[in-house]
């Protein structure tokens, strides 16, 4: 094997793990939370299958006969094959036509998640503008929480997030790699993928500032209902202390 040959696999070795890590790398805060949360429903149905095998071979011990040590090695296998068992589930990928029809509260990290194994494919201008993305829906999902998932902001969202947001990346991945960089109508696939992008940002985040808004102003409509309330009460009591 020549040196050539040696750099060649080594360069691609470097790349195929930069991929890698570029994949697992998330864009935002909620689909790390969703992916945790994941996590420790996974650990919670281990610990319970796990102390119902325990709960069932001490009543056996003490009802029926002593484990002994076969008894107690087939408890560490049983053990083991649980841990296996309910471990293997793996966090459920969302696929692009589940992302309109996702739970409003779940819909940005959901979203991001289905971003983040997008990414690695994607031109480096374009992967910027994702993490941007992500930044826009952390702050658009507390708005999620609360917001009436039959109003007419929220179709807004589902179909800005859900649908616009996904068919832009993925109409860009049916071109095939090698056309992404020639002009059609004056304008390349990748250029026209970086400006959908940076609209796509834009709203996303106008939107989230939008929602806040609508809470900003309660919140400023119960201070001057405080401040009504009690400056009155403090004018009423100044004369009788007097």
């Amino acid at each position: 094997m020549t040196m050539s040959e040696v750099d060649k696999i080594r360069v691609s070795a470097e790349a195929a793990i930069e991929r890698s890590q570029e994949r697992r790398r998330p864009i935002g805060t909620k689909s790390v939370a969703l992916r945790r949360q994941h996590l420790f429903r996974k650990l919670g149905r281990i610990l319970i299958a796990g102390g119902v095998v325990l709960l069932g071979a001490a009543l056996f011990g003490a009802l029926v006969q002593p484990l002994g040590f076969t008894g107690l090695l087939a408890l560490f296998v049983l053990l083991v094959g649980v841990a296996v068992l309910f471990g293997r589930s793996p966090f459920p990928e969302p696929r692009q036509a589940d992302l309109p029809k996702t739970d409003l509260k779940q819909l940005a990290g959901r979203t991001e998640i289905w971003l983040e194994a997008q990414r690695p494919a994607l031109p480096a201008p374009a992967k910027t503008l994702v993490d941007g993305i992500g930044v826009q829906l952390d702050l658009l999902a507390p708005q999620l929480q609360t917001i009436d998932a039959s109003s007419p902001a929220a179709a807004n969202i589902r179909k800005l997030v859900g649908e616009d947001l996904p068919e832009l990346v993925a109409g860009y991945q049916r071109i095939p790699a090698g056309l992404r960089k020639e002009a059609h109508a004056g304008r390349t696939p990748d250029d026209t993928l970086v400006g959908g992008l940076k609209m796509l940002e834009r709203e996303i985040g106008e939107a989230a500032r939008s929602l806040a808004a609508g809470d900003l102003d309660k919140l400023a409509t119960r201070e001057r209902y405080l401040q009504l309330k009690y400056q009155g009460l403090e004018g009423e009591e100044t004369p009788g202390a007097a």
